[in-house]
């Protein structure tokens, strides 16, 4: 039997299955991915900002919940803060006394949806910056930040109503335990050392597959781990949010950016790698400068929400039960093009592969197979008729049990899915390293790897000795992202010299989106050691 298995609370994230991303910042005004405190107060003010606008477009793509990024790197906080005058109290909207977040909070509660926060875990303004976690560079002033952090956390959890789901991009290194177990014990929680959801490894909605929602305890316990730690024989159940935009790749409004809306076909794609792999697909929102989603992303929106729904508007039948063989017959030959399949997940992931027959002119024969399924599986295969079908499952780790099985005729002019199955780019060679000089004593070496990292997201980097020489001793090998050393975004491989990067914030061409490979290396006590090369390559 699986030992990880969700809780109540993971259960209900699950059938959530898709939610509103909502980002706005002072950047929107300038047309940026991070504030550079470069547009004045006075000149933030979304007069037209509608709350119930953003809730009518989430529910018309069948989100169930918008997570609204409160507060964002440059530190401007959306609500009637007292730890910042940063703040809407500052702007000219509603005369400084607007607080968009209890205007989100009652909207969302008047549509029927949950509310998620995403307060950044740094400030610019505190010197705690991209991939700080919250710390900040001047020691001095981390006990006074950590109160502020702390303060804003109890301010946004005890003001607005409930809140099921709270955002540590890039985890936290600010102790909050006691503030979320007092406030929101029951609240989802993205990263960090309370994390009960992780981030996949890329901002692309792409979940790997097979698709395991459980990772082993001491993964689980870095407050970062992805889609590559997942296991099927994962001890803790932490399933992955899949975060991606609706423009293709920015995640704040800027102007003349329509043509990097992404169409209803990519999002399609992306919604059958995500939903269609058992996780939550978190969608972004851009308002512009007025408070408004733009006319053009809404169209694209509700064509979205129309295409998922086109999937599940004709069902040709559905069971459920125990065990390893399933059947599901039809009265008369039916035209099946998708199958649908859900694990009762209450005692975890059971099935480790599965094949899915049709009953054709009475004879079984195999449309598909598969290996995990988890809460949920689409299936897309090529429009065939049959009689009945037949689920198999071929390799478990106990009696499955199954939730659902449903085979549906998708009437659609698009081709099948093109899911984008995560797969390994190939190596690039880093030249800067060549023209490191190493000696026999300690040497610090910063990589600029801005070149090779242009989106977020994983990558692979090793050292590898050359012409069957051993390469360099390599010692405190850290990344830096943006100026900041980050521990957390690093993470050793066996191999002693291969490390993975995690990318988990915005890349830009600026000095934010930077990112270095900072080590100490020295030649070992061979005349010919040190011959090496550095290599690199992204994971989707």
């Amino acid at each position: 039997m699986p030992r990880g298995v969700p809780t109540a609370e993971q259960i209900a994230w699950h059938q959530m299955e898709i939610q509103m991303f909502l980002c706005l910042d002072p950047c929107t005004w300038q047309g940026r991915e991070y504030d550079n405190h470069s547009t004045t107060l006075d000149k933030v003010n979304p007069a037209k900002l509608d709350t119930d606008q953003w809730c009518e477009v989430a529910k018309s793509f069948g989100a169930k919940q918008i997570l609204f990024v409160a507060k964002h790197t440059g530190g401007f906080c959306w609500w009637q803060t007292e730890t910042t005058d940063y703040s809407i109290k500052k702007t000219l909207y509603k005369d400084g006394k607007g607080d968009v977040l209890a205007e989100l909070s009652q909207s969302c509660r008047k549509h029927g949806l949950k509310l998620g926060v995403y307060i950044y875990p740094g400030d610019d303004q505190w010197g705690a910056g991209i991939g700080s976690g919250g710390r900040t560079k001047d020691p001095a002033k981390q006990e006074a930040y950590t109160k502020a952090l702390r303060q804003q956390w109890t301010e946004v959890l005890t003001r607005y109503g409930d809140i099921s789901e709270l955002w540590f991009d890039g985890s936290c290194v600010i102790d909050l335990s006691d503030i979320i177990q007092k406030h929101a014990p029951k609240a989802m929680v993205f990263q960090g050392a309370h994390a009960t959801l992780r981030w996949p490894g890329n901002e692309k909605g792409l979940a790997p597959y097979p698709t395991w929602q459980t990772v082993k305890k001491a993964a689980a316990l870095t407050g970062v781990s992805t889609g590559r730690h997942s296991d099927p024989d994962g001890d803790v159940w932490l399933p992955m949010e899949m975060d991606t935009t609706l423009l293709d790749h920015k995640w704040f409004w800027a102007p003349d950016t329509d043509r990097m809306l992404k169409s209803t076909k990519t999002l399609m794609d992306v919604y059958y790698a995500s939903v269609g792999r058992g996780c939550v697909l978190l969608l972004n929102a851009t308002p512009d400068t007025t408070g408004l989603i733009p006319a053009s992303h809404v169209r694209r929106y509700e064509e979205f929400g129309n295409a998922i729904s086109r999937i599940y508007e004709n069902k040709k039948g559905e069971v459920s039960g125990k065990g390893r063989t399933l059947e599901l017959r039809f009265e008369r030959p039916a035209p099946v093009s998708h199958i649908i399949l859900g694990e009762d997940i209450k005692g975890g992931q059971i099935v480790r592969a599965y094949e899915v027959d049709g009953l054709i002119k009475n004879e079984w024969k195999k449309l598909l197979d598969g290996v995990s399924i988890g809460y949920k599986k689409i299936d897309v295969i090529n429009t065939v008729t049959v009689e009945g079908l037949r689920l198999r499952v071929t390799r478990d780790v106990g009696e499955p049990v199954i939730r659902s099985f449903a085979a549906y005729e998708v009437v659609t002019t698009d081709e099948r899915p093109d899911t984008g199955d995560t797969k390994e780019r190939a190596w690039r060679d880093v030249p800067e390293w060549r023209k490191v000089a190493l000696t026999e004593e300690w040497k610090t070496i910063d990589l600029d790897l801005s070149t090779y990292i242009t989106t977020p997201g994983q990558y692979e980097v090793e050292l590898r000795g050359t012409g069957g020489q051993g390469g360099p001793e390599v010692r405190k090998v850290m990344v830096v992202v943006a100026g900041t050393e980050a521990p957390r975004l690093i993470t050793q491989l066996k191999r002693p010299t291969a490390w993975i990067l995690s990318r988990t914030d915005q890349v830009t061409d600026d000095a934010q989106g930077r990112t270095t490979l900072r080590l100490e290396a020295r030649k070992k006590n061979t005349e010919a050691s040190g011959v090496s090369a550095l290599y690199i390559r992204g994971l989707q």
